[in-house]
């Protein structure tokens, strides 16, 4: 063991999923290490403990878990659990925490953003429950940065680790696991793998974009070696250190090749995409994307199809932002339903305590109780199950869902890169006037009521305050205003906007007055100079 001498470096704050920044930053001498020895230090300690480690294959990502390896033996650890070439998709590794009961697991991804040399690199620590640290967790790892004085490295030989079994790193027990094998078994358990199988026997199409990323492997196996799916279904599926290029983001922007297969006329009967760690989807059918809001209702209306979940539900979670979709599904079946701040770790608590069993939010995450993390061949399986047994189109599908709970409108607007003074000012902005806001008319809306939504965990009592500014306006439309904590330059301001009718279920302009509103509201022109978003989903 070698402890290196160093000091607190500026910027290790983690946002909502761990910390991210540019490739090269994690490349600087000291970063990553003051880091990963900052969370072991903020969690007690590494002595004699298991760690499951992987990552998403981005660029950097083998070096990373050589150098987390190393550092692990010297502090201590006595078991690493890593995925075979360092890859690990994010739910399997949340699984691999939970299946061997480990404390933990270190995660490298930067999710959704692109990967390579001048790209996005990202790190974070699951906690023993298989999900995201809690707040207080990375506090202290973030506290512990800036008072750190040196790290522990072993000086050794890279850990070999494109060969399955067991190895030893000093003292240290490493084993090396297929990434896909327990993952597999966990859907099969959840999944009526026989009807999904009896539907692509059936002639069922499907076309699964992996955008080269790490669900690549996960899809192939599953999807077309396991259930039948034609070979090929399965594209972009070798992972890349770069993604091929592209922004592993499963929406209609970032999967338009996809989209434009699916809204053509010799379209497959489903679509799915996922990101870049194997987290989020993107769903649609031929002629018919379905945003993640409504996937989340679509799940919950038809759990009981899925064997795992036959017995019904006990409630249901959304992040804040997303649409009540889901709010009205959870009120027909009597179950309890619960809005959350933005970030995967505020579902953990209710997981964890039995109050719900399936989970989503509008950032394309959905998930359940299986693990702690969302989970995007989950999703893509869960719609096969449901198609299997309804035995109707997903826009078929859609309709009957409309027709039953109503329409809940939605889109969200993401402006990027935005300097960080214009983006605090437009949300400090709306803030300041929050108490006099309420009767005053925008366009052709007039607002009803907004406030600041400040989060109050029930299983805990934890609070979680400045969650983002909400809007309501006269009529049933709403508006969320938020900057987000997931990119790794400047800042990005997600607006999302919402009207719901229960009988109108056709006509997306409905959205038109709200989106107008908002804008003028905000000042969206004055503060940030555009009223265009960089994304619109």
């Amino acid at each position: 063991m070698t402890r290196i001498a160093t000091a607190p470096i500026s910027g290790q704050k983690p946002g909502t999923s761990g910390l991210r920044k540019k490739t090269r930053i994690f490349m600087e001498p000291g970063f990553l290490e003051n880091f990963v020895q900052a969370i072991f230090d903020g969690i007690g300690g590494a002595g004699g403990k298991t760690y499951v480690v992987g990552g998403d294959g981005r660029y950097f990502n083998k070096r990373a878990i050589q150098t987390i390896l190393k550092m692990a033996a010297a502090n201590g650890a006595a078991h690493i659990i890593v995925g075979r070439d360092g890859l690990l998709s994010t739910p399997a590794a949340s699984h691999l925490i939970r299946l061997n009961k480990t404390d933990g697991g270190i995660i490298l991804s930067a999710s959704h953003n692109p990967g390579g040399p001048d790209e996005d690199f990202g790190i974070k620590f699951n906690t023993p429950n298989g999900g995201p640290a809690p707040e207080n967790v990375t506090d202290a790892i973030f506290a512990r940065t800036e008072t750190i004085d040196g790290y522990d490295i072993l000086e050794a030989d890279d850990v070999d680790l494109g060969t399955e079994g067991a190895q030893t790193l000093g003292d240290m027990q490493i084993t090396v696991v297929n990434p896909v094998t327990d993952y597999q078994a966990l859907m099969q358990s959840i999944f009526d793998f026989d009807a999904i199988r009896a539907l692509f026997a059936g002639g069922f199409t499907i076309s699964f974009d992996a955008m080269h990323a790490v669900t690549g492997p996960y899809a192939t196996a599953i999807l077309e070696g396991t259930l039948g799916a034609a070979r090929g279904s399965v594209v972009n599926g070798t992972p890349l250190p770069d993604f091929g290029g592209g922004h592993p983001d499963p929406n209609p922007v970032w999967a338009k090749d996809l989209m434009d297969q699916m809204m053509g006329p010799n379209a497959p009967d489903f679509g799915a995409a996922s990101d870049g760690d194997g987290d989020r989807n993107m769903i649609v059918g031929r002629g018919a994307y379905v945003s993640p809001s409504d996937s989340l209702a679509v799940l919950a209306a038809n759990a009981t199809l899925v064997p795992a979940y036959k017995s019904g539900l006990a409630g249901v979670a959304r992040s804040m932002p997303t649409s009540g979709a889901a709010d009205r599904v959870a009120k027909s079946l009597g179950i309890a339903i619960y809005e959350t701040p933005t970030g995967w770790k505020f579902f953990g608590n209710l997981l964890d305590a039995g109050r719900v069993t399936i989970c989503g939010e509008e950032s394309a995450g959905t998930g359940s109780d299986h693990i702690r993390e969302k989970d995007g061949l989950w999703a893509v399986l869960f719609w096969l199950n449901i198609l299997a047994a309804r035995k109707m189109s997903v826009a078929d599908l859609m309709q009957d869902h409309w027709q039953t709970f109503g329409r809940n409108y939605y889109t969200r607007l993401d402006y990027e890169a935005v300097q960080t003074e214009a983006a605090t000012a437009l949300i400090d902005g709306v803030r300041a006037r929050l108490g006099t806001l309420p009767g005053q008319t925008f366009g052709d809306l007039t607002v009803k009521a907004c406030d600041e939504f400040s989060y109050h965990d029930p299983v805990d009592g934890t609070v979680s305050d400045h969650q983002g500014l909400r809007i309501w306006y006269e009529g049933g439309a709403r508006a969320v205003l938020r900057t987000s904590g997931t990119g790794t330059q400047g800042a990005t301001i997600r607006c999302y906007l919402e009207a719901f009718s229960a009988d109108n279920l056709n006509d997306p302009s409905r959205l038109e007055p709200v989106r107008a509103a908002t804008m003028a509201l905000a000042d969206f022109q004055g503060h940030i100079g555009r009223t265009e978003p960089d994304v619109t989903t």
